[in-house]
């Protein structure tokens, strides 16, 4: 009778797949393209809105991108790498110098949500084939899908260069303070 009500006990405790179980916050975080986008896109924002306003003119020294200009740099390279695959830049960016003239913190958290939520939903609107289309890029032949691997690339690429940027200045990267969301 005890081994009854201990496997009972044992049963109850363990989900089997398909039952009420909470989903998990990192689902899809490995299982391809959109998982890592909505993950590195969340740790970007995150990050930009932990680095406090008056930080975001720092650099780390003369002739390197300060943290407003990284964000921006982001956001007009999703942007434009987008373009190549299709979908239009926004009319309102202007120039290329918008890198360096739009330095406020809101301003700049702004264009980094829209440059992010256009890829995913760009990506979202793919069909079939889509990615294996042709594009040219700086004259040299591509894919959609080598366009949006160089987007999540470029975008990693520059989150660790504002991870550094934060902890040189004594911010913790909100991820980490929360046991590496």
């Amino acid at each position: 009778m005890t081994k009854v009500v201990l496997a009972a006990a044992l049963v109850s405790a363990v989900a089997l797949p398909g039952q009420n179980t909470k989903p998990d916050p990192l689902e899809g975080l490995w299982q391809g393209y959109d998982g890592e986008w909505v993950h590195v896109s969340r740790q970007l924002v995150e990050l930009a809105e932990a680095i406090p306003a008056e930080k975001y003119a720092w650099r780390p020294g003369p002739g390197v991108r300060s943290t407003s200009e990284v964000f921006m740099h982001i956001a007009m390279a999703n942007f434009y790498l987008l373009s190549i695959t299709g979908p239009p830049m926004p009319a309102d960016l202007k120039s290329a110098d918008m890198e360096k003239t739009v330095t406020a913190k809101p301003e700049v958290i702004e264009w980094l949500k829209r440059s992010l939520e256009a890829v995913k939903m760009a990506r979202a609107s793919l069909k079939p084939g889509d990615l294996q289309r042709k594009v040219k890029v700086f004259g040299r032949d591509a894919t959609v899908d080598g366009m949006y691997l160089r987007i999540i690339v470029h975008a990693n690429e520059h989150m660790g260069q504002l991870v550094a940027y934060a902890r040189m200045n004594g911010i913790t990267p909100p991820w980490s303070e929360s046991g590496g969301k």
